[in-house]
């Protein structure tokens, strides 16, 4: 529906007229999605979002739950989503996704309704201390001011409120009122236009006074509102250009990066030069024939001391884009056989993960690399060729070493990823999900995603469940036992679409802590690490409506995969029962069996 249209309704607006101007900002900076989580002190926002025809509104009970709910939404849109909540502990809920939407780069706006300042800390109920909750995993912040204009006597009558004087007349209360709402709409324009400009989570809270409930149909008029300023940055890309030239052993290594974000025909001139090799993860979304797609499969078989290919292999010239990298082994190489340079190339930060970060380049990854490869020329080098005919031997010894080993979770991995549609959504959960996902290839079509900011075993199903009613492909969550259990209330909302699945690797227990070192099989080790348990997802698809299959075989899996992507009324689970004991040995044994024998 176009604006001026609105103007021919009857649209309500808050009474409040800081509720309504928050609401008001969110139309002007297009943010339409948002999501509410059932309170009172929130009344207002609530009543202004949801009588306004341009947002779209979702109402989610669970804090946690509907913040990365709102994640998901942002992760697929690269645009800001909203979620509100009420004063309190309720706040609190939304940290988990705030620290995953700041280091995974997710625009997320946060609305929180708060009591008045003067109403803190002095026993009433749903107070907390809201300022200042999220400020290190922020990129911007507002703490508005409430109005003056709106319960005075309420206001007039408390003798604790600094706001305006107790004896003020109503020409000063109308006075600071305008003030109040320049000072505001100044905050909340700023905010708005970092959260977008600069990728990242803000917070707007919103004091308010009862009462909550009232709507008017004078809308307030909004004067400062602007468009973010977006700063060029200039760059001698000659001495850039040079200098990669220059180096004969190149490694480009990718972690989480977008779908279609990386034109082909840079990926093309990487391709064809000898002096490059390009290390990819499932989580960058790119996949070329001559890569390094499988990380650890070249660098853990070559752990027990082959140091000649690593001093091999060592890179004269890092170039990293993209986000979090999940590889632990990749990581470890690279601190302990440095590069000599290190560029890192994002638009918002750059973490000296490999402790030899030499230059930042604040730009896309696509228009470096336009700029870096414009004259397509390659560097005389054999250094590519040597590190993939060592990869492939692995890859080989590594196939013929699946091929014999019983149903485990490595073996259910390998299944599932031969039997995925060519065109998915894949969402992948944390832990051994993702680290299982590195060791195979994915459909080329397939777009993959991850809360790889923090890493974390939270929010994976409501943030796939976020991102699935905006992305148009099929969405397939996977996700392990603690992760899926961690996040019940994921599924307690209304809009799982139909074409929505889930494949959960129930394992009993934290199998990851079994390939980590440590002891195992004590009563300790079961009960505060593993946290074995006999649960099972059966009565939960239940409990939400979704349909459910159980397999405990390779047999099983593979039939149960032949008409479990098949459009079907309601979303699906497919719950798969590993051995518990049996995955860490397998796994640890399928890296060996890739170990080159010496005489």
């Amino acid at each position: 529906m176009k604006k001026n249209s609105y103007e021919q309704l009857s649209i309500k607006y808050p009474e409040i007229p800081l509720a309504q101007t928050v609401v008001k900002f969110c139309e002007l900076k297009a943010i339409q999605n948002i999501i509410i989580c059932a309170g009172s002190r929130n009344a207002p926002l609530t009543n202004g979002f949801v009588e306004n025809p341009f947002f779209k509104t979702y109402s989610i009970v669970d804090e946690r739950a509907a913040a990365f709910f709102a994640l998901g939404m942002a992760q697929q849109l690269k645009s800001a989503t909203a979620v509100v909540c009420t004063s309190g502990s309720a706040l609190l809920n939304f940290y988990p996704a705030v620290a995953e939407a700041f280091y995974s780069n997710i625009p997320l706006v946060i609305i929180s309704a708060d009591r008045m300042p003067h109403r803190i800390d002095i026993g009433d109920g749903q107070t907390i201390q809201q300022k200042g909750v999220f400020e290190p995993h922020l990129v911007d912040f507002a703490y508005l001011t409430p109005d003056v204009t709106h319960a005075v006597n309420t206001l007039l009558e408390n003798p604790n409120q600094k706001l305006v004087p107790p004896d003020a007349t109503a020409g000063s209360l109308k006075k600071r009122q305008k003030e109040i709402q320049e000072e505001n709409e100044k905050s909340i324009d700023a905010v708005l236009n970092h959260c977008q400009f600069k990728s990242g989570p803000v917070h707007l809270n919103v004091p308010m006074e009862e009462p909550l409930y009232g709507m008017t149909t004078s809308p307030i008029q909004i004067t400062n509102c602007n468009s973010p300023q977006i700063k060029s940055l200039k760059v001698d890309f000659e001495a850039v250009r040079k200098q990669w030239h220059q180096s004969v052993k190149k490694i480009i290594l990718v972690g989480v990066n977008d779908p279609n974000t990386i034109d082909q025909q840079w990926l093309d001139a990487i391709g064809s030069d000898p002096s490059v090799v390009l290390m990819t993860e499932t989580t960058s979304n790119i996949k070329l024939s001559n890569a390094i797609s499988s990380i650890d499969s070249l660098i853990a078989p070559l752990e027990n001391g082959e140091m000649d290919f690593f001093n091999m292999l060592q890179p004269d010239l890092l170039l990293t884009f993209g986000g979090m990298v999940v590889s632990k082994k990749i990581k470890k190489f690279l601190r302990t056989f440095a590069p000599k340079t290190h560029w890192h190339v994002n638009p918002y930060r750059a973490y000296d993960t490999y402790y030899s970060l030499s230059r930042h380049f604040t730009m896309p990854a696509d228009i470096f690399l336009s700029q870096l490869l414009e004259e397509n020329t390659s560097t005389a080098s054999d250094y590519r060729e040597m590190v993939l005919k060592r990869y492939q031997q692995h890859l080989d010894r590594g196939a013929a070493y699946l091929r014999h080993i019983p149903f485990s979770d490595l073996k259910a991995f390998q299944t599932l990823f031969k039997q995925l549609p060519e065109k998915i959504h894949l969402q992948l959960a944390n832990s051994s999900t993702v680290r299982y996902a590195q060791l195979f290839e994915m459909p080329r079509l397939a777009q993959v995603f991850c809360n790889r900011g923090t890493s974390g075993i939270d929010g994976s199903t409501a943030t796939a469940i976020g991102a699935s009613l905006i992305n148009s492909s099929p969405t397939l969550l996977i996700t392990g036992d603690l992760s899926f259990f961690y996040d019940i209330n994921g599924l307690w909302n209304n809009y799982i679409p139909a074409h929505f699945r889930i494949i959960v690797i129930n394992n009993g227990g934290g199998g990851i802590f079994r390939i980590l070192p440590g002891e195992k099989d004590t009563p300790k080790y079961n009960t505060y690490f593993e946290t074995i348990h006999k649960r099972n997802a059966r009565q939960l698809a239940k409990a939400f409506g979704l349909g459910y299959k159980s397999v405990k075989t390779h047999t099983g899996l593979k039939w149960a995969l032949k008409s479990f992507f098949k459009p079907s009324r309601c979303a699906r689970i497919l719950e798969v029962k590993t051995p518990r004991k049996a995955n860490d040995s397998i796994l640890l044994n399928y890296f060996k069996a890739m170990q080159k024998s010496y005489i």
